[in-house]
């Protein structure tokens, strides 16, 4: 909405900004310092010790955002400040926004797989496997996945764990000041991505991982390719190690910076890295199995103090668990097909389409008509990078979602920040925002 004041035109979001103080009442000032869900206001008043209230005069609203390194893609914090100290924040979002839920409507389920596969680009291999195991349960096919199609996915999202953690840490290197770290981490990303790219074809936003299996089997070679990642990565942890975890300036800015108390974490909604760094042991790999993840050995690991260094630490360390679970999944891996043997699902193979007229038929109208589901409801909760990605399903009986919703992990996260940003300095904005990881992708979707 643009707001004409003159001849000054000047843009407003509406009730996302943050208003002044003389213009709020005591409540809603408690939820924008950090009130949370399921608390009521004299719980979150005590919890909070409100500060006295300053004169305006003392304190200056400024943006940091969207157009920010710092916060990572196109997200705007409006920062309220005293000085160097950070009094209040309110994050502001919807400048990417694509209208993936609604594109997804009129997209066939054969096709969906392009469109999730977007939202969170760090992390596409997690997003088309959600979504694809959504389907399959309304298909009622869960059970018929072949076993290396199940072992397959396994593989896929956790190498693409490993890519986005590393991404993780060459950005937030970069947002405070290890500007090696950078060009590291994104060395490292960059073989799985080769990897990504010798299997799928691409890079990113692949559209692999589709119900009933994956699109193709895995090329010739690839058991060696694993292994010789597997092989150089921990050496360059171990220099990770050395270049920030042990760095005296590098704990300053981040141990005590950003702090998250458990119960406020699950109050907030918070899953992944951020909720297991207050101490909360909770993966859905472990707590609710899917795929096959109750066969392999791994270890969840939780911090301490819920802070900024709590939270880089998981993500390092989590590269080292996903790893380990690779390195079983290869010994593990069966032979046999990769997609549910269903014609209704399933197109013909590609030579057969040479051969057969029926087969020539059943490939034209599974990609222009695509396949009909049946009329139902459905949730599934995988654990992602950043914590749990859902998808919610309503399905009318024809061939594309009548309803589609994603529980994107990074938009909830963000809920924290402005309860993680109060009484921090304006410089330790930029390390509690990278902290949480977020991709805007999937925020704004």
């Amino acid at each position: 909405m643009t707001v004409h004041v003159g001849h000054v035109s000047q843009t407003s979001e509406g009730s996302q900004e943050m208003k002044p103080r003389s213009e709020i009442v005591a409540s809603e000032l408690l939820r924008e310092i950090g009130a949370v869900l399921r608390l009521s206001e004299t719980e979150a008043a005590a919890l909070g010790d409100l500060p006295e209230t300053p004169e305006e005069d003392q304190t200056m609203v400024i943006n940091m955002g969207p157009q920010h390194p710092s916060t990572h893609g196109v997200l705007r914090l409006m920062l309220e400040l005293r000085g160097e100290e950070v009094l209040r924040c309110k994050p502001v979002i919807g400048y990417l926004h694509t209208g993936m839920e609604k594109q997804a409507e009129q997209l066939s389920y054969l096709q969906g797989g392009t469109n999730v596969t977007r939202m969170d680009y760090a992390s596409p291999l997690s997003n088309e496997l959600v979504f694809s195991m959504a389907v399959e349960e309304l298909l009622g096919i869960s059970n018929d996945i072949p076993e290396r199609a199940q072992w397959m996915r396994m593989l896929l999202v956790e190498l693409n764990r490993m890519a986005s953690h590393l991404l993780f840490l060459a950005t937030n290197g970069m947002d405070l000041g290890a500007v090696g770290m950078m060009i590291y981490g994104w060395r490292e990303r960059e073989e799985v991505l080769r990897f990504f790219q010798k299997v799928t074809g691409l890079r990113m936003n692949h559209n692999f991982v589709r119900p009933g299996g994956v699109a193709a089997d895995l090329p010739a070679g690839w058991r060696d390719d694993v292994l010789r990642l597997l092989e150089s990565i921990p050496g360059r942890l171990d220099e990770y190690d050395l270049l920030m975890t042990g760095q005296p300036i590098w704990r300053e800015r981040l141990q005590g910076v950003g702090v998250l108390t458990p119960t406020e974490a699950v109050a907030l909604g918070a899953t992944g890295p951020i909720l297991r760094s207050t101490g909360v042991e909770w993966d859905l790999r472990r707590n609710m199995p899917y795929l096959h993840y109750d066969q392999v050995e791994f270890d969840v690991l939780v911090g301490q103090y819920g802070d900024s260094f709590d939270r880089y630490a998981i993500r390092l360390n989590e590269v080292r668990e996903s790893m380990r679970i690779v390195r079983q999944i290869v010994e593990l891996m069966p032979s046999g097909p990769y997609r549910v043997q269903n014609k209704k699902v399933t197109p013909p193979p590609r030579a057969r389409i040479d051969e057969s007229m029926e087969a020539l038929i059943h490939h034209f109208k599974i990609f222009t008509e695509g396949f009909r589901v049946p009329e139902g409801e459905v949730y599934v909760g995988i654990e992602g990078p950043r914590g749990e990605i859902g998808c919610h399903i309503v399905s009318d009986g024809s061939a594309a979602p009548y309803r589609l919703h994603i529980r994107p992990p990074s938009f909830v996260n963000l809920q924290s920040l402005p309860h993680m940003l109060r009484g921090c300095l304006i410089a330790d904005a930029v390390a509690v925002t990278s902290s949480i990881d977020p991709i805007l992708g999937e925020v704004d979707r």
